[in-house]
């Protein structure tokens, strides 16, 4: 059986204020938003073990670090992924 060739659909999109936006924009500013108040809201102080020396950070540095290289193995495995 033949399948039939067709145009690709265009991304779902929400019009906000008179604008087109996409809906994975608008939950990526939705999780970044969550991300940003649960940083804000952990600011205690922990010791971390780093093999071998003992470090004590604020929380929100460590939380911080830990969200920015999340981001960046995520857009790496994405950018392997396209490449296929």
């Amino acid at each position: 059986m033949a399948r039939k060739e067709s145009a690709p659909h265009p991304p779902p999109t929400v019009t906000v204020k008179g604008r087109d936006m996409r809906l994975r924009t608008i939950g990526f500013l939705v999780l970044a938003a969550l991300a940003i108040w649960f940083i804000a809201a952990n600011t205690g102080s922990v010791t971390i073990r780093l093999w071998i020396p003992e470090v004590t950070l604020p929380l929100w540095s460590v939380l911080t670090v830990t969200l920015l290289v999340g981001i960046v193995l995520g857009l790496f495995i994405a950018r392997r992924r396209s490449r296929r």
